[in-house]
């Protein structure tokens, strides 16, 4: 994309390398310190309304709030979580390069921000955003395989559809609040890849237009009789025959091959 080139000549010194695993430390710190009743999550949460009211980090400190964690198990959940976020993350810097990869993060972490002032009363989420890694990654990587419940292997592409049908949902059923936090959080995967979604989506209906026009021809019968209409379709068992005598190739079934009236080119008929 040359706007994305220009951008980052212009700005790519000031990339974050390896932005992914300072994020997965923050998160690790932060959950242990609320565990240890050092640190309250609420005081990181991003609300519009208290940022409004001075506490401005709030914009800064919501991206390192963790996952949810429930019991034990919860733990080990969540410890996979950003295993996958630091792979997949990692995986987009290598392919994209950390400018590129900064900047997908910088687009949905400021359209977040955005919607967390249009609705200042409610808290804003980072998982949206963290959902749009796996997406994107997913959508590079499709035939990569997760252990679900570290057992069953799935493609991923499998389960990027289903967080899509999710995200459907939640966008129809939720708040404005959320189906704006979902288009937010989307955004930046839509505009890296929106413009290959479209080619892809057009070459495809290209390719279907083909293969229906090649099944169309194959259905076509490549034998007529002139006069009766059979086909080699009809009656495969008949040996179908051109006549040397009439104007253009006309077939003919077995039958009628010596018993028709020979056809006649356009200018022979005039100077009859």
């Amino acid at each position: 994309m040359p706007l994305l080139d220009k951008l980052e000549r212009t700005f790519g010194r000031l990339a974050i390398p390896n932005i992914s695993l300072y994020i997965v430390i923050g998160q690790v710190f932060v959950l242990f310190a609320a565990m240890l009743g050092r640190l309250e999550l609420e005081s990181l949460i991003l609300v519009g309304a208290w940022v409004l009211d001075g506490e401005w980090w709030r914009v800064l400190t919501f991206i390192f709030i963790p996952p949810p964690v429930s019991g034990a198990l919860g733990i080990v959940f969540v410890a996979f979580a950003w295993y996958l976020f630091y792979l997949m993350g990692s995986a987009l810097e290598a392919t994209w390069g950390a400018f590129r990869y900064n900047l997908f993060l910088l687009i949905g972490y400021a359209l977040s921000v955005g919607v967390a002032f249009l609705f200042p009363g409610s808290p804003a989420s980072n998982l949206f955003l963290a959902g749009s890694v796996f997406l994107a990654f997913a959508y590079l990587n499709p035939d990569f395989e997760l252990a679900l419940f570290f057992i069953l292997p799935i493609k991923i592409k499998w389960l990027a559809l289903i967080t899509w049908v999710l995200y459907a949902v939640r966008f129809v059923q939720g708040r404005w609040s959320t189906r704006l936090e979902i288009i937010a959080a989307v955004a930046n995967f839509l505009l890296f890849f929106g413009r290959d979604i479209v080619l892809s989506i057009r070459h495809r209906k290209r390719k279907m237009a083909r293969q229906t026009e090649r099944v169309q021809k194959e259905a076509e019968p490549r034998h007529i009789c002139h006069v009766c209409g059979k086909t080699d379709l009809s009656h495969p068992q008949l040996d179908f025959r051109y006549c040397s005598k009439c104007a253009g190739d006309q077939c003919y079934c077995p039958e009628h091959i010596q018993n028709h009236a020979h056809v006649v080119a356009a200018n022979e008929e005039k100077a009859g």
